[in-house]
């Protein structure tokens, strides 16, 4: 049961509050000629040796508590306060993989995501020799207005004002600024734009705004009606792995009150989902200084838990500083029409709800979009928006300084390599 649900929707549900999920099959509904490689989004996590290994239920949970003790006892106040938070949690996060170590039809599926659909010769890793664009150093130059994106249309992708019928291979090229400019693909395909020799997969009704802090401003609709009812929100936090690993600049926390959350709402309001660290001084600002600036009020936890190709954990959950799952804090953000009877939120919001998979790269968060749209206020469909976006997902608007990260067609696998 829970392997046809994967198949079909990329989410599988494991008990009354746990999923599992494939983030690639998901991901891949946003496209129609290309789609992720399986073997490029998890290129972590599935060495031989750890897939070998056959997943045993939570022993490692429980090893050395007299340890753990020891080290709590240890702590400073505000790092007591992140173990009790923890430890809430825990029995959730327990129940969870359990419940997937359970599903051993489900395991099968997942040891073999990596290579899971790969045609001959499609199953790639990354080449370490093609380098990727720094949009960050390319928006930060005088000449940056006038880079433009070139977006290739296929001429089905547009309806005909003649009412004539496309020509099968026929390519229209359109030319847009790519910075500070709202990019959209309002075609029913996805299409493949070019920026400086590098090419990008751009997937079918989206579109993406690729500017600095300072523009983000141009986003804020003219009219409530048409702002956001889904808000999602990664922040580049302020953390030693990002420092060490040199992955992406950080920004002080103070730097995200200026995020114009309340402006970009909906009228009828707003879900926000926002990624946190396990830092309790991080959650603490969260509550106390970051909601309450965006006119948000807090309504529930969602945790994700990783895992490795065979089941296991990444990490020992109780280790204090590298827990094997990070936080998702969930709020509403009141519009205009809180109070109409007709724009009104569907279900109550769960609390401590928990998504299982194997990341991808660093920092990659898995698309849980589709997971909250169910708390979503106001009519459906949805509009939706990332922020601090790496990626692009069809329907979404993504916005932050290098939306186009990982839509290089070094991802992506062309779908008539399949034949």
């Amino acid at each position: 049961m829970e392997e046809n649900q994967l198949m079909e929707s990329g989410v599988s549900q494991l008990n009354s509050n746990a999923f599992f999920i494939d983030p690639v099959r998901i991901l891949n509904r946003s496209y129609t000629r290309f789609r992720v490689s399986p073997s490029t989004y998890y290129s972590r996590f599935f060495d031989s040796l750890n897939s070998a290994q056959s997943p045993k239920a939570s022993e490692d949970f429980r090893k050395g508590k007299r340890k753990r003790k020891k080290k709590i006892q240890s702590l400073n106040e505000r790092e007591q306060i992140a173990d009790r938070r923890h430890q809430e949690v825990k029995p959730f996060l327990l129940k969870a993989h359990e419940a997937l170590l359970e599903a051993t039809d489900l395991l099968k599926v997942l040891r073999n995501l990596r290579n899971d659909g790969c045609a001959v010769g499609e199953c790639k890793e990354l080449s370490k020799e093609t380098s990727e664009l720094s949009f960050m150093e390319l928006g930060g130059v005088w000449q940056a207005p006038l880079y433009e994106i070139v977006l290739n249309y296929q001429q089905d992708d547009k309806t005909l004002q003649n009412g004539g019928s496309p020509l099968a291979q026929s390519i229209e090229q359109r030319e847009t600024p790519v910075f500070n400019n709202l990019v959209a693909n309002e075609g029913s395909y996805d299409i493949e734009a070019e920026l400086f020799n590098h090419k990008y997969i751009i997937p079918k009704r989206s579109c993406f705004y690729m500017s600095d802090m300072q523009q983000i401003d141009s986003l804020i609709p003219a009219g409530s009606d048409c702002g956001f009812n889904l808000i999602v929100i990664d922040p580049p936090w302020e953390n030693g792995s990002a420092r060490q690993k040199v992955r992406y600049p950080t920004l002080p926390s103070r730097y995200f009150l200026s995020l114009p959350v309340k402006q970009l709402c909906h009228t009828a309001g707003a879900l926000v989902a926002l990624w946190v660290t396990n830092r309790e001084k991080l959650r603490d600002f969260v509550e106390n200084d970051l909601f309450p600036k965006w006119g948000v009020t807090y309504a529930a936890s969602f945790y994700w838990l990783k895992v490795k190709a065979n089941g296991m954990l990444t990490g020992e959950l109780d280790l204090f500083h590298h827990r094997p799952y990070e936080c998702l804090l969930l709020g509403y953000c009141d519009g205009k029409d809180t109070h109409s009877g007709n724009l009104t939120r569907s279900n109550p919001i769960p609390d401590n709800r928990v998504f299982i998979s194997v990341p991808g790269d660093y920092s990659r968060k898995p698309p849980i979009g589709e997971l909250l749209l169910d708390y979503v206020p106001g009519s459906m469909p949805a509009r939706c928006i990332e922020l601090f976006a790496r990626e692009m997902i069809a329907g979404w608007t993504s916005w932050g300084n290098e939306p186009l990260h990982f839509q290089d067609s070094r991802y992506f696998v062309s779908k008539t390599t399949e034949n």
